[in-house]
Formats: structure tokens, sequence, C-alpha cells
């Protein structure tokens, strides 16, 4: 297992691209200043000493070396101990609507943010939990399968869209099975967690909700939005440039559908709460989600780690010293070989 103690170091290497930028411009500004003297062959042969690959080289020792010391600094570290560890807690799958109408703005800033805004919240309070992630619109995916690494959960969530899906619609049913096909076979008490707006226009979601059920999973729903709805909006490039509009030329209105989440919810044995602009029921879901039997089962993690910087430093600060010992002017040997002066023809 590898990992980076200190990763953030690790954008200390963009400024590789500004040392090499500034040091074209510098030879060239060196140059031209030189060509003001006479031409360039000609200076050469009044500079015996002058080498221009040496400088180059010194250039690129000094890239490694800098190259080496960040690595050092964000300290590689390699996992040298596996142990297996017992935990207790239950299996959690969040299926998320990312069709084009979770982008309504009734709850600010939009029903997605919110959605994404609420799981983020959930995932803070989950401990051994282990949580997977489910987009969908008209088809549903598995975003990350079942895990109990909470960091990876939120860099997925931040990376949710409704551009992921290319098949617009509603599919809460197909949601609901490939919600259920991430469980596996595992005793841990299971649980979906569906956030939708609840505008289903493709299959029959209670009937999906029905069977996980009888195969001993819950299914709680969260409604993202308000009876009243909202448009939805149309963005280019980031920006917004109207609302959708039906085949008539009207602004097309996303309501919540509280009836088909409360039959949902019934149907999956669980709860259904609604979402409104002050929050978004994640207390209420975890509340009943805590509520369910932990079971235990093993888990393998590295409980220890060994630190590999000193390599890396060692490595850097050995080619500085290289760098340094390197002059920039040609040695009495390379002076004597003239390997590269043309001769003159008598």
């Amino acid at each position: 297992m590898f990992r980076l103690a200190h990763p953030f170091a690790i954008y200390l290497l963009l400024a590789i691209p500004v040392f090499i930028l500034l040091y074209i411009v510098a030879q060239r500004m060196k140059r031209k200043a030189f060509t003001a003297f006479g031409e360039w062959p000609l200076l050469v042969r009044l500079m015996p000493e002058y080498s221009g690959s040496r400088g180059t080289l010194k250039v690129i020792l000094l890239l490694l070396a800098w190259l080496l010391l960040v690595i050092g600094i964000a300290d590689p570290q390699t996992g040298s101990k596996l142990e297996k560890i017992k935990r207790k807690g239950i299996d959690l799958v969040f299926a998320l609507d990312v069709s084009n109408s979770m982008l309504a703005q009734d709850i600010a800033p939009s029903r997605l943010e919110r959605a994404k805004q609420a799981i983020s919240r959930l995932v803070d309070n989950l401990e051994n939990d282990r949580v997977g992630l489910v987009v969908f619109a008209g088809k549903s995916y598995v975003q990350m399968p079942i895990t109990t690494d909470y960091s990876a959960t939120k860099l997925f969530l931040a990376n949710i869209n409704p551009g992921m899906i290319p098949t617009q619609g509603t599919s809460i049913g197909d949601a609901i099975e490939t919600s259920v096909g991430c469980f596996g076979k595992t005793k841990q008490s299971k649980a979906i967690i569906l956030i939708t707006d609840g505008e289903n226009h493709e299959d029959d979601a209670v009937a999906a909700a029905h069977s996980a059920a009888s195969s001993g999973i819950r299914v709680y729903t969260i409604g993202m939005g308000l009876p009243d709805g909202a448009p939805i909006p149309i963005y280019n490039s980031g920006m917004q440039i109207g609302y959708k509009k039906d085949r008539q030329g009207n602004t097309v209105i996303s309501r919540l559908d509280d009836n088909l989440l409360k039959e949902i919810a019934d149907a999956g044995k669980g709860v259904y709460i609604r979402a409104n602009n002050s929050q978004a029921g994640v207390k209420e879901v975890f509340d009943q989600i805590n509520s369910l039997e932990k079971v235990e089962y093993d888990s393998r993690i590295f409980s220890d780690y060994e630190d590999r910087y000193q390599f890396f430093l060692l490595g850097g600060l050995l080619v500085l010293i290289v760098e340094i010992l390197i002059s920039e002017r040609k040695s009495r040997l390379a002076r004597k070989l003239k390997i590269f002066q043309p001769k003159e023809i008598s």
C-alpha cells in the first residue's frame, strides 16, 4: 500500500514549467545581448571557455533536485503491516438522481447541489458503515462500489453532474435495482437512500422497492424540491441561457412528487423525508439508519506505514552537490580535445 503523508506538497511541482520558461527567456535575452557585439559564431570563437551545454545540464540537474525534494516533502509512505480488524456497521447505497430536473432552484442553490451536501453531511456522521454511490437519470450506473473509504466517497460525490449520464429521464425503479446489485451476499443490514424529485417517467419504482424489501433491503427516500416546483435552467459553457420549454413553447415546471416517494418508502419498509431550504432530511434518515442492527464484519487495513522521504531528500541533495561541482566553463580536457571545433583547411 502506498500513500503520501502530505499530498498537497505535490502542487509545488507546478513550478517546474515556470522554471523552464524563465530559463528559456533568460537564454534568449543573453544571446540577444551578446549578438549586439557581433555574430554568434564569432563570439563563440572569442569565448573558448564558454559552454552552453553545461548551463543546460546544470538547469536540468536543478529541476531534478527540485522534483526529488518535493517528493521527499510529500513524504511517500508504504504500508508495512496488514492487520485484520473487526468492525460493526451497515451497508448503505446512495442512489442520486442526476436528471436535468435536479437543476431546478426551488431549493437553493439547486436540488442536486443540496442533495450532494446532504449525502456529504450524512457520510460525516457514519462510523464503520460501508457506503456506495449510484447515479441515475434515464439509466442508472454504479458511480462507486461499496467501501469504507469516506474520503473517496466525497471525491466521487464532488464530481457528480447531470452531464455524466447522456440518457435523460428519471428511472427510479432501475436505480433501485442497480443499488440492490451493489450489496452482494453479506450479512450486514442493508439500506438504499434514494434522493430524487420523484418525477418518475420510466418504470415501476414501487414494485422495485417492494422487491428490495423482500430481500431484506430497506429503501429510504428523500424528496428534493417543493410542491410548487420550479423551472429547469439550461446551461451553456457554465452560463445559464434560459429555461427548458415544451413543444408549445411553455416553460416546463418540475414539481416534487410526494405521493410517489411515500409509496416507494412504504413499499421498501423505510421512511420518506421531504427536503426544504432549511434542512435536507439528513438527521431524520440518520436516526432511522442508526436504529438498524449493526453486524460485525472483517476489514483488512494497513495499520503501520514506513516513511520513505529520506531517500528522495538524500537524492535531491546529492544532485544539488553535483550541480554545484559542475562549472559553467569548459574543462581544460574539453578545450584540448576540441571535438566540435572545425578544422581549418589550408
